[in-house]
């Protein structure tokens, strides 16, 4: 079975773009692993965030916030999969990316900008990370190996479109 490289992208890197890193890998029970980085990094993990991950088993002491150039260095590992996760990343200009990856934006909304308490904030971030996790589900159950590039960008473009519960 083919591993592909998915890489999420968003401004800060620090909650939706990681929790979709961590899903991407431990939803698809091998098949695909999930990278994140941000245009602009904030340098530090949302700690809800990884509050939401770590019940997935996915390994968080190697989460960072990074930026997106890392990806478009010739030793970074080469996408199948580009997708961002936040309406400002998407945007942007993004780097060159080698190989031609497959594109799509599947915004959600970003749960660090919840106000509150922290069982408001936790409730933001639970709410988001659920709505990634439907769309992992979707993707995971692609058959990528049948479909041609063209099909594949507008199978991916079609989960972003695919309304999310507010």
């Amino acid at each position: 079975m083919k591993t592909y490289n998915i890489l999420f992208l968003c401004t800060g890197n620090s909650a939706r773009s990681v929790m979709s890193e961590a899903l991407a890998t431990t939803m698809s029970n091998g098949r695909f692993i999930g990278y994140s980085a941000g245009s602009h990094p904030t340098g530090k993990i949302n700690p809800f965030a990884i509050e939401m991950i770590a019940p997935t088993g996915y390994d968080t002491s190697k989460l960072r916030s990074k930026s997106w150039d890392e990806f478009a260095l010739p030793d970074a590992p080469k996408m199948d999969f580009i997708i961002t996760v936040c309406d400002n990343a998407a945007g942007e200009s993004c780097p060159y990316w080698p190989g031609n990856p497959a594109t799509a934006h599947w915004g959600y909304e970003d749960p660090a900008a919840a106000e509150g308490s922290d069982e408001a904030k936790r409730a933001a971030f639970q709410k988001v990370f659920q709505q990634i996790a439907t769309r992992m589900r979707t993707f995971c159950s692609l058959p990528i190996e049948s479909l041609d590039a063209l099909a594949i960008k507008r199978e991916i473009a079609a989960i972003g479109n695919t309304p999310v519960a507010h």
